[in-house]
C-alpha cells in the first residue's frame, strides 16, 4: 500500500510541476492532487527537492528505456546513434514536464530546474558515450574521445532538429540523417 501511495504522490507531483513549474509548486498542491495528507508526502520525501530529484531520476530511466527499445543489436553504430538521438530529442521536446522546465529555466532561471536539465543532458551524453565506447571496442568506429564525441553528436543533432527550425523550414528525418552522416562520418575534407 505504501508503494501505491508513493506512486500517487510522484504522479501528482509530476502533474503539478508540469502545470505550475518547479518554483510555483507547493507540497500542499501535491498533497491535494495526490489526495493524501501533506505529512504523508514527508514519510516518503524529506522535501520538495528530494521529490523533484526522484521525478528527474524517473525521467532519465524512461528516456534510456525508450532509447534502448528503439535500437536493435544488429544495428550499426550510426543507426543506433540516430535512433537513440531521435528518441532523446523527441523526449526532450515533447514531454510536457521537460517543456515546462525548459520554459521555467528561460523565464525564471530556477537553480533546481537548471540542475535538473543539466542532469538530463548529462545522462544523455553518458548514454551516448557508452555506445561510442562499445563501438570503439567492436572496431565499428575509430578511436576517439567518447565523451567529447557524444557531446558533439548531441549538439549537432539538437542543432539540426531544433535550432534550425527556429529560423528555417524543418528538416526531414532523411535530411537530418544525411547531414549528420556528412558532418560526423564523412567530414568536410575532400
Amino acid at each position: 500500500m505504501s508503494n501505491v501511495k508513493k506512486q500517487f504522490i510522484l504522479e501528482a507531483a509530476t502533474k503539478s510541476f508540469t502545470i505550475f513549474g518547479y518554483k510555483a509548486t507547493t507540497m500542499s498542491q501535491i498533497a491535494k492532487q495526490a489526495n493524501v495528507g501533506k505529512g504523508t508526502i514527508y514519510t516518503f520525501f524529506k522535501n520538495k527537492e528530494e521529490l523533484f530529484d526522484e521525478i528527474i531520476n524517473n525521467l532519465i530511466i524512461e528516456m534510456k528505456y525508450l532509447a534502448e527499445e528503439s535500437i536493435r543489436d544488429e544495428d550499426s553504430f550510426i543507426e543506433k546513434a540516430h535512433k537513440g538521438l531521435e528518441v532523446f530529442i523527441a523526449f526532450h521536446s515533447e514531454h510536457d514536464l521537460t517543456i515546462k522546465l525548459i520554459q521555467e529555466q528561460k523565464e525564471i532561471g530556477t537553480a533546481a530546474v537548471h540542475d535538473a536539465l543539466k542532469r538530463l543532458n548529462n545522462s544523455i551524453i553518458i548514454y551516448i558515450k557508452k555506445k561510442i565506447e562499445e563501438a570503439i571496442q567492436k572496431n565499428e568506429i575509430v578511436a576517439c574521445d567518447p565523451e567529447m564525441t557524444a557531446l558533439i553528436m548531441l549538439r549537432l543533432y539538437t542543432t539540426l532538429k531544433i535550432e534550425w527550425e527556429r529560423e528555417h523550414e524543418a528538416l526531414s528525418p532523411q535530411k537530418i540523417t544525411e547531414l549528420f552522416n556528412f558532418y560526423i562520418l564523412n567530414g568536410l575534407s575532400k
